[in-house]
């Protein structure tokens, strides 16, 4: 298990060969969650088979952090990179940690350092309400690239910000965040408290050293 009370820590400073990570926290809004069953994955590579994380929260609309990583060279900012995205439950402190699943995943089956997670394939990463990811898989590509074009994105200190309604009914949204260093595969974690309550989500960009 990732410390990840090492990740979501603003103001901490960690440095590899000449280039030294600082952590930044960001508000990016409330994610609404209609059925309380959400679902992490890239905006651009949905399927109507995809599948809810097990653990559900109550419907409701929940705060979203953005934590980037500042990479600096010589005292100087060289680029930012999204090291992790979270929704926040309850505003109570973490103790435990635990990979995030869905139907069918078998942590037992896990070899050191292996994980389950998401496919990233077109450099973006997001929350939303399964319902949302659905309804994302049945837009055509005209669609997706008349909303989700990066020409439109506002210029936000969280790289690739984006949130948008999508199903105007619910209020469904989804809110998106360029992922880590691009494509890849990212876990997700739930954060629970003292009382085993889920206190937060956190999908890892596996960006620190």
């Amino acid at each position: 298990m990732p410390d990840l009370d090492r990740l979501l820590q603003a103001g901490a400073r960690h440095v590899q060969d000449d280039v030294t990570y600082v952590v930044e926290s960001h508000p990016l809004g409330h994610l609404t969650l209609p059925t309380g069953q959400l679902a992490a994955f890239d905006p651009g590579v949905t399927d109507e088979d995809d599948e809810p994380f097990t653990i559900a929260v109550p419907p409701g609309r929940y705060r979203t952090v953005g934590w980037v990583a500042v990479l600096e060279k010589e005292d100087r900012e060289w680029q930012r990179r999204v090291a992790a995205l979270q929704l926040v439950i309850r505003d109570e402190p973490v103790v435990s940690w635990e990979l995030a699943l869905v139907d069918g995943d078998d942590p037992d089956g896990l070899e050191e350092g292996e994980f389950y997670g998401y496919g990233v394939d077109t450099g973006a990463g997001a929350f939303a309400d399964i319902t949302v990811s659905q309804a994302l898989a049945r837009w055509d590509a005209e669609e997706f690239e008349e909303v989700f074009d990066p020409d439109e994105f506002p210029d936000e200190p969280v790289p690739g910000h984006f949130d948008w309604v999508i199903d105007k009914r619910t209020g469904g949204n989804v809110i998106m965040v360029e992922s880590g260093w691009g494509d890849g595969y990212y876990p997700t974690y739930v954060g629970r408290t003292a009382s085993g309550e889920v206190a937060s989500f956190v999908t890892d960009f596996l960006v620190l050293p």
